[in-house]
Order: structure tokens, then C-alpha cells, then sequence
């Protein structure tokens, strides 16, 4: 019974010992293949279509912008008709003017008239050489303070900025659905790498058993249990596999080249293996922090821009209630004129306009600043909800840090325990189907181990994604 005990740990030590060498050399080769979340994370960043879409988001509000600012361009015009019948000369109008837009709705503009002809209308007739004239148009109650050009510019501005706010949100988006798709890549390897050791194991353990069985040393029942264990494990590995298949090529969707043609990550590669040691150095998460400020959130600081465009629409409706009184003053010359400047040589305008109810104007008014206040309102309640759930997401993932650590200190328990009823069997003291159960309860225990940091990870793209923080592009 010795002999036979000394050869079982002969057998046992020697299988252990070239598994070692075995998961040595695949480690190795795992390591020259290993594709890190960082860098992963980079081509994310750099090439994915739905980052770079959002980056048109920004030149849209850019190309608004540059819209706003035409209204203030000058303006050059020219306007000229001329009617001949009967060999004479009806008219001939010309009118050029050159008209250049200020800020407060005040307008300047220099022009020459030149006319001529029999049956002219006499309010048309300039000297010979025409008339040249230099004036200016001020809007003095309705459009003086604000108009649509200002508001228009002023929003552009705005837009700008909220541009660079939604591209920063959508970047986080972008990022944290491909970090999702990479950690689940991720659990769905280890789990091929769990249950293909397992079933090395017991396919090992099956030869090894039905050899001691023929040497009369095992009871031949021992090869229907561990039978069991081995088409269960295979069962589980294929399973495994046909996941990790999925989730590689769903980790493929967000993977492209810089001339925007898509790729396909290799089986070959492998996931980071000390990912836990380094996700939040990747995302820029300190778990020790427990708060944040709220006013610099991209999301908080695209609703108050939002609101201060609402603030200019509500000005601008106010602004419609005061009346329309624009007055213009040109002074007129002839272009050979040289005696100096004649004061009574001029042309004025005025004209008013004021509905007497303003029903119309008063109801846009309390529409804007109903919209305005509900706008408020939001924001209030987006930055409280923003804090408690950035204080919860920070709570969750530092308890997932201890239950990762409560969790291992699990599986060596039942690892101990697993090679302690080995020795037992060994020893002839235990039989396989207690080996069997405790190697059973190691790989849940390895499972659950392997899906816990899963959730870690989740946990802490979660709290990245609230944080809204997408870093460097």
C-alpha cells in the first residue's frame, strides 16, 4: 500500500509539475500578445466613427457662429433701371450704397445716386454729376439694446460652447460602451482559461483514474464519476468559448483605422491580466475622493448654456414690447462739391410704431419665462440627482474593492481545501467524489471571482461615465 500511495504522488507531482510548465509558456506568449485597456482605449479615442462624430457636433456650432457673424458684414448693393421708347430716354435710375451693421442696431451707410431722363419722377432728380450722400440709422427704442442680429450672435457664441460640452458627452458615451464591451471580452476569456485548465484536469485525472483502476488500485465506479466531471467541464468550456466568441466581435465594433476601415481583433490576443491593478489610473479615478465639482460637469455646464441661450430668446421677446422708433439722418453732396460742409444739404427719416395692447408680445414674454423657469428648475434637480449619484457610484465601487479582496481570500480557501482532500485520497482516506465536490466549489468560487471583478470594472466605467471626464482625445 505504500508503493502504491508513493506512486499516486509520483503521478500526482509530476502532472502538476508539467502544467506548470505548460502555463508558463502560455503565459509568455499571452504577454507578447496582450492588448492593454490603454491602448485599446486609444484607438477608441482616435478612430472610432462615433467619437469622430462627435467632433462634427463642434464644427456644427462653429459653422452657426460664423452664420451670426455674417448679419454684421458689410454690404455693398447696386440697383439700376433705365426705360428707352420712342428714341427718348424714359429714365435712367442708379442708386450704389455701401452699408456697414454695428453691434447696438446702428446702421451707416454711404451711397450715390445718379439719374437722368425726360419723364423722371421729380423726387429722382440729382445734379448732373449725381449726389452722393453719408448717413446713419438708429433704432432708438424697439432694437437698440438687443435685435435679432445680436441675439443671433450672442447664441452663436453659445452654441460654440455647448458644442464643446455635448462633444465631451458623447466622447465619455463613446468610450465608456466600448470600455463595456472590452471588460466583458475580458470575463468571457478568463472563463475559456478557467474552464479549459479544469478540463485539463480532468482529462488527466480520468487517464490517470481508469490506469489505477486497471491495476486494481480504484473501484471501476470511480470512472463514472470522474466521466461526469470530465463532459461537464468540456461542456462548460464550449460554452465559454461560443461567448468569448461573441464578445471579441462585438469588441471588434469599435476598433477602425484612421482611414476609417473597421477591424477584427485576432483570436491571438489577450485581454490586460492585472486590469484591476490599473483601471482607475486609466480613467483618472481616485476612490478616495467621494466628491466632485458639480458646477464643472459637462452635463451641468451644458444646461446652464442652454439656459442662457432660453435668457437671450426671453430678452429679445421682451425687448419686442417697447416701440419701433427708428430715425436716420443722410447728408447729401454733390461729388464735385468742394466749398465745404452745407448743413441745410440733408435728408432725415423717422418712423414709430407701438401695438396698444401688445397681447401678442406680452404672451411670448411669459411663454419665455415659463420655459425659462421650468429650464431652472431641471438643472436643480440634475445637479442634486448628478451628486448623490456620483456619492453612491464612488461608495459601490470601493465596497467592490473589498468584496474582491473577501472573494480571493475565498478561493485559496477552497483551494486549500481541494488539495487537502487530495492528500487525503492519496493517503486512502477520501474517494474522488469528494475531490470532485471540492474542486466543484473552487471554480464557482473562481467564477465568481472572475464575474465580481467584472462588475468592479463596470462599476468604475459607471462612475467615469457620471463623472463625464473624457480626458485627453
Amino acid at each position: 500500500m505504500q508503493i502504491q500511495i508513493a506512486n499516486k504522488g509520483f503521478r500526482v507531482f509530476s502532472g502538476f509539475f508539467i502544467l506548470l510548465m505548460v502555463f508558463g509558456t502560455a503565459r509568455a506568449q499571452e504577454l507578447s500578445n496582450e492588448f492593454t485597456y490603454e491602448e485599446f482605449l486609444a484607438y477608441v479615442k482616435k478612430y472610432h466613427p462615433i467619437v469622430r462624430q462627435a467632433n462634427l457636433v463642434l464644427s456644427e456650432s462653429q459653422a452657426k457662429l460664423l452664420k451670426a457673424r455674417g448679419a454684421f458684414d458689410p454690404k455693398l448693393e447696386a440697383d439700376f433701371s433705365k426705360k428707352n421708347y420712342d428714341d427718348k430716354t424714359y429714365y435712367s435710375l442708379f442708386n450704389g450704397s455701401f452699408k456697414i451693421p454695428t453691434w447696438y442696431g446702428i446702421e451707416i451707410k454711404a451711397a450715390f445716386d445718379k439719374n437722368e431722363g425726360v419723364y423722371m419722377n421729380p423726387e429722382n432728380y440729382v445734379p448732373q454729376d449725381g449726389l452722393t450722400s453719408l448717413g446713419i440709422s438708429v433704432p432708438v427704442g424697439q432694437g437698440l439694446w438687443i435685435n435679432d442680429r445680436m441675439a443671433e450672435l450672442k447664441k452663436g457664441k453659445l452654441y460654440v460652447q455647448l458644442g464643446n460640452y455635448e462633444r465631451a458627452l458623447a466622447t465619455v458615451e463613446a468610450v465608456s460602451e466600448a470600455s463595456v464591451a472590452y471588460m466583458n471580452w475580458k470575463r468571457d476569456y478568463e472563463k475559456v482559461k478557467l474552464y479549459e485548465d479544469f478540463y485539463r484536469n480532468a482529462v488527466e485525472r480520468q487517464e490517470w483514474i481508469v490506469k489505477s483502476i486497471a491495476l486494481g488500485e480504484l473501484p471501476p465506479i470511480d470512472s463514472v464519476e470522474s466521466g461526469i466531471v470530465l463532459k461537464t467541464r468540456k461542456l462548460e468550456w464550449e460554452q465559454a468559448r461560443l461567448k468569448l466568441t461573441k464578445s471579441r466581435l462585438t469588441l471588434s465594433n469599435y476598433l477602425w483605422t484612421e482611414d476609417n476601415i473597421p477591424l477584427e481583433l485576432s483570436e491571438q490576443m489577450v485581454p490586460q491580466d492585472d486590469l484591476e491593478d490599473h483601471i482607475l489610473d486609466v480613467l483618472a479615478l481616485d476612490p478616495l475622493a467621494g466628491e466632485f465639482d458639480i458646477e464643472s460637469h459637462p452635463k451641468i455646464n451644458a444646461l446652464n448654456t442652454k439656459i442662457n441661450i432660453q435668457e437671450v430668446d426671453r430678452k429679445l421677446k421682451a425687448n419686442n414690447m417697447l416701440p419701433k422708433l427708428n430715425l436716420s439722418y443722410n447728408y447729401i453732396s454733390e461729388p464735385s462739391y468742394i466749398d465745404g460742409f452745407r448743413m441745410e444739404d440733408y435728408k432725415i427719416g423717422a418712423s414709430f410704431s407701438f401695438p396698444l395692447f401688445l397681447r401678442k408680445e406680452r404672451a411670448e414674454v411669459r411663454l419665455a419665462d415659463i420655459k425659462l423657469k421650468d429650464s431652472e428648475f431641471g438643472l436643480q434637480f440634475e445637479k442634486k440627482a448628478l451628486q448623490n449619484k456620483i456619492r453612491a457610484q464612488f461608495n459601490e465601487l470601493n465596497s467592490y474593492r473589498e468584496q474582491i479582496v473577501i472573494n480571493e481570500d475565498l478561493v485559496e480557501d477552497y483551494r486549500q481545501m481541494l488539495d487537502g482532500e487530495i492528500k487525503l485520497f492519496e493517503m486512502g482516506e477520501s474517494s474522488i467524489f469528494y475531490i470532485n465536490t471540492r474542486e466543484n466549489n473552487l471554480v464557482k468560487a473562481r467564477v465568481s471571482d472572475i464575474d465580481l471583478k467584472n462588475t468592479y470594472f463596470l462599476s468604475a466605467i459607471g462612475l467615469y461615465k457620471t463623472l463625464a471626464v473624457p480626458g485627453e482625445n
